[in-house]
């Protein structure tokens, strides 16, 4: 499942390669992974494409009028891709993009600058969201539209775990406000949003704490180093996926990670073995020596 780190790449990069074209022809090619009518489909077509942001496990495309909101859930992935390549069969929704003037924009993240996969600026770049399962939903979300994409919500939605208004402050004062085990919390996008599974059985060994400790039992040195393990573990993540994922945005590097789904191995840090406990098609993994 794509979490905070996979999709900040892929903002950062969509972004800095799309901001400033017009949208040329937007399909959906697997018409069960768009929420919305083929009539809203051609109200984006001419359209300039101002942004491309995340928000929680959403990338988001902010249109002229209207914005297209992706949720990749567990199988979604996007990619850049040149126009007229072959495409994959689990192809859901393709955007093609022209050409623009003027470089990227201003605002574009510091590490994009002069990547040699940014598409050239007079060709045409396509835009491909892949499903195999249809799992992931694409919103259209055009002016004038009421549609309310699931878990977008401001109700639904914490800061962003990696926002910079995410204080040690503030994180103290919302956690309280969250009962339940560690891991859950870490999950519960209410709290905070952009971490699943993967990351928080990462951020939960970085701060040497079991997944299956509630909340309340923490002491308040221990929730000051679980939100330090939490920038730290992301960060890091972040930094290391925007040197090895691109161009290839749609695939997801996870060899990176020190203890999911790294059951039966020894622990990096005190070489015990690593627990895995499996339930509903996800694995927690998680180190019985050094995390309490």
């Amino acid at each position: 499942m794509p979490e905070l780190p996979d999709l900040a790449v892929v903002a950062d990069a969509f972004h800095a390669a799309l901001a400033g074209r017009s949208i040329e022809s937007a399909e959906a090619p697997a018409a069960l992974a768009v929420r919305g009518t083929p009539a809203e489909l051609r109200t984006y077509e001419g359209q300039r494409i101002a942004a491309v942001r995340r928000r929680g496990k959403f990338v988001i495309f902010e249109l002229a009028a209207g914005r297209i909101a992706i949720n990749p859930m567990l199988t979604g992935r996007l990619q850049l891709a040149t126009p007229g390549a072959p495409r994959p069969a689990s192809t859901a929704f393709v955007i093609r993009a022209g050409a623009r003037h003027g470089g990227p924009p201003s605002d574009a993240a510091r590490w994009t600058s002069g990547a040699p996969w940014l598409p050239l600026e007079a060709a045409p770049v396509e835009v491909r969201y892949r499903d195999p399962s249809q799992m992931g939903k694409v919103y259209l979300l055009a002016t004038g539209t009421d549609r309310r994409p699931p878990g977008l919500g401001d109700a639904e939605q914490g800061p962003d775990a990696d926002d910079p208004k995410l204080t040690l402050e503030a994180w103290r004062s919302r956690i309280r406000r969250h009962p339940g085990e560690l891991k859950s919390l870490l999950r519960n996008q209410a709290f905070v949003a952009g971490i699943g599974n993967a990351y928080s059985d990462e951020i939960l060994h970085a701060a040497r704490l079991s997944p299956f400790r509630k909340r309340s039992t923490l002491a308040p040195d221990e929730v000051d180093e679980l939100y330090a393990a939490m920038r730290r573990v992301l960060d890091d993540a972040t930094t290391t996926l925007r040197e090895r994922v691109p161009p290839t945005f749609e695939r997801q590097v996870r060899d990176l990670l020190r203890v999911h789904r790294r059951g039966g191995e020894p622990c990096p840090r005190c070489g015990t073995r690593i627990t895995e406990i499996s339930g509903r098609g996800e694995a927690t993994s998680y180190c019985r020596g050094c995390q309490r």
